[in-house]
């Protein structure tokens, strides 16, 4: 099974948050677990984010940016096409970034024949549309 994480979801497995064990337990159940190349930033600003609101000490925001850098590899890290996340902005009001994270699934999912591919996000728009494009949705029971 491929598991395909938005950021809210990325986020989850370096920030102790809401449903962050259930993520873990989706990744560590996934051959592979991709996500777009835009994720690298967004998580870093999450994290980031954390530590300007005192969620983190120092210490731990260095250990985890770090784990985080050194981690990146391990996922697959996809591409996007521009033109299909402004179709998606457009049909389903999504957010710029979110459109990119759905194009990106699309692209993976376009390039595999018979595949199980398994999208996440604890976005509920987001994760609308991705159902409405065929995606299975990993999502809280």
């Amino acid at each position: 099974m491929i598991i395909y994480l938005d950021t809210s979801s990325l986020v989850k497995l370096y920030v102790q948050e809401a449903h962050t064990a259930l993520v873990k337990k989706w990744v560590k159940e996934a051959e592979i677990v991709a996500t777009c190349r835009i994720a690298y930033p967004e998580t870093m600003s999450a994290i980031s984010r954390r530590f300007r609101q005192g969620d983190l000490s120092e210490k731990q925001y260095d250990t985890l940016t770090a784990k985080f850098s050194d981690e990146w590899e391990r996922f697959a890290a996809i591409d996007f096409n521009e033109l299909e996340a402004g179709r998606l902005v457009n049909q389903y009001g999504l957010r710029g970034f979110d459109a990119v994270h759905l194009s990106a699934a699309t692209l993976l999912k376009a390039g595999q024949n018979n595949i199980s591919l398994s999208f996440s996000s604890f976005d509920e728009k987001l994760n609308n549309a991705a159902s409405a494009e065929g995606f299975t949705i990993l999502a809280v029971k």
